[in-house]
C-alpha cells in the first residue's frame, strides 16, 4: 500500500529553488492543483524576491460543514503556531481563493535542516489548514477532554461537495466516511478493496490499528442527516480512534491518514484498474501471436500439398 504524501513537491521545489537561488531571481506567475481539487496561486516579483505570495483555495464545502471565514475550525491557529513569524495572513484573500499568506523568506532559520523542515511545513499548508479541526479535537482525544463548543457530530469537508464525520467522546473519536464514486468499475473495485480492507484490519499483526467497519447502509452516528450527505454508493467506512492512537508523534499521521483516506482508497482503485486492463492487453497480445504461429503453420503445410514438390511417374519411367 501506497500513502500519499503531505507536502506539495511542486510547491517545495519552487521555495528551495528560491532559498538556493540567493539575491537572484525570476517574477514567478503560476498555478497547481493537487488532488480533491486544492489549488495554488504562486507568485514571486523581481521587486521583493524573498517574499512569495501563496493563494489556497480549498475544495467546495457541502451545506453540513460549517466554515470560520471561509476557513475550517482553527485553521487561523493552526497557521500561526506551524509558521511563526515567517508567515503573514493577508485578509482579505484574493478573489477566488480562500486563503492568501505572504510568506517572507528572509525569516527562515539559518540552520539548514530546520530551514528544510520549515519549507515543507509551508509546503503542507494543506494538511495544516484542512486538518486543523481534525487535530484540535484529537488532541483533546488524547488528554481524554471533549473540545468546547463543539457538536456531537462534526462534518469536515476532504472532497468539493462532500464530508467525512467525527462524533467526538472523552474517551473515543468516531470517523464516518460516505464513499461516492462517478464510475461503475471504481464503485465495484473500491466496495470490494474496502470490505478486504476490514478484513486485513482483523489480523493479529495489525491489533493497534483503529477499529474499522464497512456496511452499505449509514451507521447510527450519522442519524438525523440528511439525504444528500448519506449518498454513498460504495457504502460507509467507520474508524474508532482511541487516546493510543494520538499519542505524541502519532496524531500528525493520524491526522493526514484519516484526512486523505478517501484519496487512498481512490488512488488504489484506480492502480488496481491499471493493473487489470495491463495483465488484459498482455493476455490479448499472448492468444494474437498463438493464433500467429497457428497461421504460419497452416500456411507451411499448405505448401507442401500445393506446392511443386511431386512429379507423376509414368510407367516407362518405373520400368527403367
Amino acid at each position: 500500500m501506497i500513502l500519499l504524501q503531505s507536502p506539495s513537491r511542486f510547491l517545495l521545489q519552487i521555495l528551495k529553488d528560491r532559498v538556493l537561488s540567493g539575491d537572484k531571481g525570476v517574477d514567478i506567475d503560476c498555478h497547481t492543483v493537487e488532488f480533491d481539487d486544492v489549488r495554488y496561486h504562486i507568485q514571486f516579483s523581481m521587486r521583493n524576491t524573498k517574499v512569495m505570495v501563496l493563494s489556497v483555495a480549498l475544495p467546495l464545502a457541502p451545506p453540513e460543514a460549517i466554515l470560520y471565514d471561509g476557513l475550517p475550525l482553527g485553521a487561523i491557529d493552526a497557521i500561526k503556531a506551524a509558521y511563526g513569524t515567517v508567515v503573514q495572513i493577508l485578509d482579505p484573500p484574493k478573489d477566488g481563493f480562500d486563503l492568501t499568506m505572504k510568506i517572507n523568506l528572509t525569516k527562515l532559520p539559518s540552520d539548514e535542516e530546520q530551514r528544510n523542515a520549515l519549507l515543507t511545513q509551508i509546503a503542507s499548508v494543506r494538511e495544516v489548514v484542512l486538518g486543523a479541526p481534525l487535530k484540535l479535537l484529537l488532541k483533546h482525544l488524547s488528554s481524554k477532554t471533549m473540545a468546547p463548543d463543539v457538536d456531537k457530530l462534526v462534518a469536515l469537508v476532504h472532497r468539493p461537495n462532500e464530508s467525512f464525520f467525527l462524533a467526538p467522546q472523552a474517551d473515543k473519536v468516531t470517523i464516518v466516511y460516505p464513499m461516492r464514486f462517478q464510475d461503475s468499475i471504481d464503485i465495484v473495485l473500491a466496495t470490494s478493496f474496502l470490505q478486504e480492507f476490514v478484513e486485513a484490519r482483523r489480523t493479529a499483526a495489525l491489533n493497534n490499528a483503529p477499529s474499522c467497519m464497512w456496511s452499505p447502509a449509514p451507521p447510527l452516528e450519522l442519524r438525523g442527516m440528511n439525504a444528500d450527505a448519506l449518498n454513498a454508493n460504495a457504502g460507509f467506512v467507520t474508524f474508532v480512534v482511541f487516546p493510543r492512537h494520538v499519542e505524541g508523534r502519532k496524531l500528525d499521521k493520524t491526522v493526514w491518514s484519516l484526512l486523505t483516506f478517501h484519496a487512498y482508497v481512490s488512488y488504489h482503485v484506480k492502480c488496481s484498474e491499471g493493473f487489470m486492463h495491463t495483465r488484459m492487453r498482455r493476455r490479448v497480445e499472448s492468444l494474437i501471436q498463438a493464433l500467429d504461429r497457428a497461421k504460419s503453420d497452416a500456411e507451411k503445410m499448405k505448401k507442401l500439398v500445393h506446392g511443386g514438390s511431386f512429379r507423376r511417374l509414368s510407367l516407362k519411367n518405373e520400368g527403367n
